[in-house]
């Protein structure tokens, strides 16, 4: 781990890339009924990319940590996915939740 935002948490138990990914093609097919366009692409994922650990928490709650400015909690994409399978699923334990940010923040390449 690189983060010093992280040298008070426990090792995380499961490390997983976020690798970055290089459209080769998108084409916009058209617009959906819900607004969203229906899309055609052809992409690459790449061996660079944000880093993201997991550590189980006890007490249910869902806690992002990292060590970019800017990066919010609540509305964080993150966070959200990890509430929404705590609740899809029905689990009542939480998680620590660390982004090692390599990639720029809207710069298109990661995801």
């Amino acid at each position: 781990m690189t983060m010093t935002a992280l040298q008070d948490m426990a090792t995380p138990q499961l490390v997983l890339p976020a690798p970055a990914k290089l459209n080769l093609m998108l084409h916009i097919l058209g617009r959906r009924p819900d607004g969203y366009h229906e899309l055609q692409t052809l992409f690459q994922f790449l061996d660079y990319g944000d880093e993201l650990g997991f550590t189980v928490r006890q007490d249910g709650e869902i806690c992002l940590q990292t060590d970019v400015p800017g990066v919010p909690h609540d509305s964080n994409l993150i966070v959200k996915a990890a509430r929404a399978l705590q609740k899809q699923s029905g689990c009542t334990l939480g998680m620590d939740i660390w982004l090692e940010k390599r990639l720029p923040m809207g710069g298109g390449i990661g995801g």
